[in-house]
């Protein structure tokens, strides 16, 4: 496993393991969750309670993942595991989850999986027309 580091490099390698651990994981017949990479990636450092404080600072769309739930593939639905990866390095590195470098770990998703989309998670779009508006008639 490489050295898990609040850098642009690194968050390349883990984008990229993580699309491994899922076909190894496959290829044993297990399911492809938070538990069971934590626990490929770190073997005995991967505990109940470090593999609860990671879960518990994931979350996406104001809902918290779970060990055991199934994992989309990363290049599909990469918002999960954006979250997976700010909650694993800011553990690690002992860093909160807002202090990770959040646009190294975004520009290193368009890196390693460079023909999906690219994650602009804080760009929000609208859908109203920029100007005045005009006011409706009673």
């Amino acid at each position: 496993m490489i050295a898990i580091e609040n850098s642009k490099e690194c968050f390349v390698q883990l984008w990229l393991e993580l699309e491994r651990t899922r076909q190894l994981l496959f290829e044993q017949c297990r399911r492809y969750s938070i538990r069971n990479v934590l626990k490929s990636w770190l073997g005995e450092e991967a505990t109940d309670d470090f593999i609860w404080d990671v879960c518990y600072n994931t979350v996406v769309d104001e809902e918290q993942a779970y060990g055991m739930d199934l994992l989309p593939p990363p290049a599909l639905d990469p918002r999960i595991h954006r979250e997976f990866l700010i909650a694993l390095v800011g553990r690690k590195v002992g860093l909160g989850p807002y202090q990770v470098n959040r646009q190294a770990l975004d520009a290193a998703y368009s890196e390693a999986y460079p023909e999906s989309e690219p994650l602009n998670i804080g760009n929000r779009r609208t859908n109203r027309p920029r100007g005045k508006r005009e006011k409706k008639p009673p």
